[in-house]
């Protein structure tokens, strides 16, 4: 093993060895490597001569740069976006994300964060903490009603044990009884267990409400309380887009974090959905944890394994994506321009829900519960999810994305107020089609 990552092992294991247990084996391995990196950095501080370090060109004392690329990049120098940036991010957007971790979860008061570390948006933030935490044949506890690409980041790629429980309960709420029930029998086998968490969940739209969010909590905390060490990754790709009161309004990373040694929690989020920014693939890993004494060298510490394995994989996310995303937080209008779209995303989940509550709908589906996010899913009665799909494609020109043999989601994110209604009666009646043969 590298000397540095075993350093930085010793220093995990001090603060919380729980912590430590529950690193996979490339998680051990990990480090952030020094090398050429480190003697980058040092010149750039000392070689007043010449610095021939880095793998980058240069021109006339600046980044070299072709006319043709900067005139399409308004506003921003060659060095602040066509540069590499760190592994670990640009250390502004990383303070910046921060001090808007804890404005928009107020749980967080009074608790100690890592630093986020920037990934290549969130697909890429799971696959960092899979193969930091996860190892082959490992439990990872999802819902049924989950996000497919969950399988090939955990399953397919880390070799993980997918065990599901039922979203839902017969009250249309989150199901506690089941969850409490899936971890509990795990528990009797494993002495880790990974747990995924995603509201607004993808498909549904479903958020929890206060009081599953102290439910969940009491759970995964008495589990803990049994000696079997927990990883929650919190995906809160959809976070901020809660259309109803009784949603839960900040990340259940904020209530976890720090509640228990045992438990890690670990915030995966992004500007991509919260920003409207899909394509700058901007996302970051966040730690929450319980540890002895000075807590900052157990969250050093993970920050290094985390910035290692992004070194090892893709190097580091776009320097323009992220110089994008931190002046855009910065502009006196950010927030305000986020709540005008919110207000429209807002406008759309609530012409959902009246357009269905039409009862005429009921000869054909049920609504799942939704309450936030982009998505809403239909429960279809005596229908193949997938035969309607086809049917709705081929005959109306309209796509949806069937799940199983009986869902199908609907992303009204992307669909105009004005056509909601015209949607569902589209679907309804190619339906009925399909059922009277």
């Amino acid at each position: 093993m590298n000397p540095l990552a075993a350093e930085l092992n010793e220093i995990i294991k001090g603060s919380n060895p729980h912590i430590y247990d529950m690193l996979s084996e490339v998680g051990k391995r990990l480090f952030f490597p020094k090398g050429i990196l480190t003697q980058s950095a040092e010149a750039r501080e000392k070689a007043y001569l010449f610095n021939a370090t880095i793998g980058m060109a240069t021109e006339k004392g600046d980044t070299m740069y072709l006319p043709s690329i900067m005139n399409i990049i308004q506003g921003l120098s060659p060095k602040d976006s066509l540069t590499y940036a760190p592994s670990f991010g640009i250390k502004e957007l990383r303070e910046a994300w921060k001090e808007s971790l804890y404005q928009k979860n107020p749980s967080l008061k009074g608790k100690e964060i890592s630093l986020p570390v920037v990934t290549n948006a969130i697909t890429h933030a799971l696959a960092v903490v899979g193969d930091m935490f996860v190892d082959s044949g490992d439990v990872l506890v999802l819902p049924d009603k989950m996000w497919g690409n969950y399988n090939m980041i955990f399953s397919v790629r880390r070799g993980a044990k997918i065990v599901n429980y039922t979203l839902f309960n017969e009250n249309n709420g989150f199901n506690i009884e089941g969850f409490n029930s899936c971890l509990n029998e795990l528990s009797k086998k494993y002495r880790k267990i990974i747990v995924v968490l995603n509201f607004p969940n993808n498909p549904t739209g479903y958020t929890i409400s206060t009081r599953e969010a102290d439910g969940i909590c009491e759970v995964i905390a008495g589990v803990a309380q049994k000696g079997v060490n927990i990883i929650v990754f919190s995906d809160d790709a959809y976070f901020g887009l809660f259309y109803e009161e009784d949603c839960l309004k900040e990340s259940i990373f904020s209530r976890l974090c720090g509640i228990d040694e045992r438990i890690l929690a670990i915030k995966l989020d992004g500007a991509t959905k919260e920003d409207y920014v899909w394509g700058l693939r901007v996302g970051f890993i966040t730690y929450g944890v319980k540890g002895k004494d000075d807590i900052s060298r157990l969250y050093d510490a993970l920050e290094r394994k985390t910035a290692g394995d992004v070194r090892g994989s893709i190097s580091n996310t776009s320097h323009l994506s992220q110089t994008i995303i931190l002046n855009a937080m910065r502009s006196p209008n950010y927030l305000m321009e986020k709540r005008e779209k919110y207000d429209i995303m807002k406008g759309r989940a609530e012409e959902v829900k009246r357009v269905l509550s039409d009862p005429k709908y009921n000869e054909v589906w049920d609504p799942y519960p939704f309450n936030s996010g982009y998505f809403m899913c239909l429960k279809l009665k005596d229908i193949d999810a997938e035969n309607l799909r086809k049917y709705l494609l081929d005959r109306y020109g309209v796509g949806l994305i069937s799940l199983g043999e009986r869902d199908l989601r609907v992303a009204f994110s992307c669909i105009e107020k004005v056509d909601i209604k015209r949607l569902f009666d589209t679907i309804y009646k190619a339906a009925l089609e399909i059922k009277e043969g």
